[in-house]
């Protein structure tokens, strides 16, 4: 009885000298209040793709980021985005974008110069006097820019919330690149026992856990940009009631975690277990000191998962403040930012310190400038704001600001490795082939009761949100989408001489794509997803490096993170005079194909002043418009049946 009371007391001092020595050194997270009108862009929250024209509301991306259903739901921390909130109004029907004053650049005009001015771009190489990118890009993609900047942080390399001030790598994870892939549990071990948290049965355990979830629109093969994603719990969640570690306890705090994050609770689900017991589950929340790692890597066909070695960015929250539905503030998009510059981070107004690093001109890893992370908070943000005064911005559709978990795959096949629906490469491929297949079927959305995918073609119409599609996925739908195999009509290429030509196109492509999805011919004869739909051709995948390769050499990213050389074709205006609108001065008109650079905003004096009054021409009584959309898949996992 002496010695189990002696040993209890030997773990207790230990937990206690722990927190000792890992509080001896903290210093807090002190940052400091700044105008977003000292930036190039004040706006620079409002992604690219909240510019583009949908094609008489034919081609609907907005409601992939704008919905009702969380906030409806209490779900998580954010506000209804389509009409449910007088002070946001409805972003799926109108480009409502707010204006500080009528002083400073209004977001009304597309500040993301590189790509609706591409030859800007060029001529930015011109004066450093690149006349090509000229490199062996296939090698370039294959370089490990990541390892090196891991190995640039300072501090305790077991903790990404280092503690070292003044540090642009304090809150760079910790998390190895040299330790991946994951095992096959999702679990990240490493052959360092100073890089570990704990041992377990396997081996030595750094606490982060690979997410594979189901992406679409933004980080996408067909985008260029491919994911990975890591998620690691404070340790208390790591640990038994007598302060040990267990993997088992871990393995069951993160199950319980996905519950709520996707809103599967059950009236036994109140706390958290182990060491953790006393913590409260929260419906939609994420708890405190929870990490998030985000590896952005180029497109490389050859490597699993499509992931290149090298990173455009490695992307990392920390969760430092609770915040709760029932805190919210009215919307705010002109309140001073709350950040460090020195230390490369910004606080997202919804209790996150976001950090990011972005590959400089010689292709190493920098800490991201205020005004780039702003890019960032643009997804990752919710309702709430910072004392005394708020920011608030984001979508409505992520859950406590985070994408990647809502979409989680359904128990143990969710936590591994991002393979974007089973990528396997094709090596008889030809460069100008689709490069490999898919080993997956759709996941069905749990609130729409489709496929996830199926329900994006259904309303995009296009392989990204910004409403376009790579020639090989064009030319593969015109190749299947054919009366002669029993659709209504073939699918039609964008090629027309007038706006009521082109409005009558988009809405037979609409028609033919949901005919497609209906009669599952996206789906193989195993159910999987058709490859042309998900990856591109090898010459595809090294034409965006080549692009965004120009973005790094000329280090133009608070001019926009997408390059590809062209003006893309949701950005020119093509609308008929009785549904158009002039330039901002709302003097001069546009021109049939003109790219579109700025929209008018409303001038009278009203609460609405210099607020964006162009509709979208999505027609809120058309089953293109939803404001109920949930992202959230499913359970138990099920897929759309061939």
């Amino acid at each position: 009885m002496f010695l189990k009371m002696l040993r209890f007391l030997v773990i207790i001092l230990l937990y206690f000298y722990q927190n000792l020595v890992a509080n001896e050194y903290k210093i807090p997270m002190i940052g400091q209040f700044k105008s977003r009108t000292l930036f190039d862009n004040p706006y620079a929250n409002i992604p690219a793709q909240c510019y583009i024209e949908t094609s008489y509301g034919t081609q609907n991306a907005c409601l992939f980021c704008h919905t009702n259903a969380p906030a409806k739901a209490k779900l998580g921390t954010t506000l209804a985005q389509t009409g449910a909130d007088e002070s946001i109004g409805n972003l799926q029907l109108s480009y409502a974008f707010g204006g500080v004053d009528g002083f400073t650049k209004s977001p009304n005009i597309n500040p993301w110069e590189n790509l609706i001015y591409p030859k800007r771009l060029e001529e930015a190489l011109r004066k450093k006097q690149i006349k090509e990118v000229r490199f062996d890009i296939e090698k370039y993609l294959k370089e490990d820019n990541w390892q090196e900047a891991y190995d640039k942080k300072r501090g305790n390399k077991n903790r990404s919330n280092s503690h070292i001030k003044d540090d642009e790598f304090r809150l760079f994870p910790a998390l190895n690149p040299s330790n991946l892939p994951a095992n096959k549990d999702g679990f990240v071990r490493t052959p360092n026992l100073q890089e570990a948290i704990f041992k377990d049965s396997i081996g030595f355990n750094t606490g982060w856990r690979a997410i594979n979830f189901f992406p679409y629109g933004i980080f996408t093969p067909h985008s260029g940009s491919v994911s990975g994603v890591y998620i690691r719990l404070d340790s208390r969640f790591m640990r038994d009631e007598d302060g040990r570690y267990n993997l088992e306890i871990y393995k069951q705090n993160l199950t319980l975690l996905e519950k709520a994050i996707q809103d599967r609770l059950s009236v036994e689900d109140k706390n958290y277990i182990g060491l953790a017991k006393d913590e409260k589950i929260y419906r939609g929340l994420f708890p405190l000191g929870t990490e998030f790692a985000h590896p952005l890597h180029y497109v490389d066909v050859d490597f699993a998962g499509l992931r290149a070695s090298r990173v455009k960015e490695v992307r990392c929250m920390y969760k430092y403040k609770l915040y709760h539905p029932s805190e919210v503030f009215t919307k705010d998009e002109n309140a001073p930012l709350y950040y460090n510059e020195k230390e490369s981070w910004m606080d997202n107004g919804a209790g996150w310190y976001m950090s990011g690093f972005i590959e400089d001109e010689k292709g190493s890893l920098r800490g991201q400038t205020p005004q780039e992370l702003m890019q960032c908070v643009g997804c990752h943000s919710s309702t709430y704001g910072f004392e005394p005064e708020q920011f608030t911005s984001g979508t409505s559709n992520t859950i406590d600001t985070i994408w990647s978990f809502s979409r989680k795959g359904a128990g143990d096949k969710g936590w591994g490795e991002m393979d974007y629906f089973g990528y396997k490469r094709d090596k008889n491929a030809l460069n100008t082939q689709t490069c490999g297949v898919a080993n997956m079927g759709d996941p069905i959305n749990r609130d729409a009761k489709m496929g996830e995918f199926r329900y994006f073609l259904n309303h995009v119409v296009g392989a990204s949100l910004y409403g376009d599609m790579p020639l090989s996925m064009e030319r593969y739908l015109a190749g299947v989408i054919q009366k002669s195999n029993g659709y209504s009509g073939d699918f039609p290429p964008l090629k027309f001489k007038s706006e009521s030509e082109l409005k009558k196109i988009q809405k037979n492509r609409l028609k033919l794509i949901r005919e497609f999805t209906a009669k599952k011919d996206y789906l193989n004869v195993k159910g999987y997803i058709q490859a042309p739909l998900l990856y591109p051709t090898k010459d595809e995948a090294l034409r965006m490096a080549k692009n965004y390769r120009k973005v790094v050499l000329t280090q133009r990213f608070n001019q926009g993170k997408d390059y590809s050389g062209e003006v893309k074709f949701s950005f020119r205006y093509f609308r008929e005079k009785k549904e158009g609108y002039k330039h901002i001065d709302e003097k001069t008109s546009y021109k049939f194909g003109e790219v579109i650079t700025d929209r008018p905003y409303h001038k009278e004096e009203s609460i609405l002043k210099y607020v964006g009054k162009v509709s979208t021409l999505i027609d809120e009584q058309g089953d293109n418009y939803d404001t109920l959309y949930m992202p959230i898949l499913k359970y138990p996992q099920a897929f759309e049946s061939k």
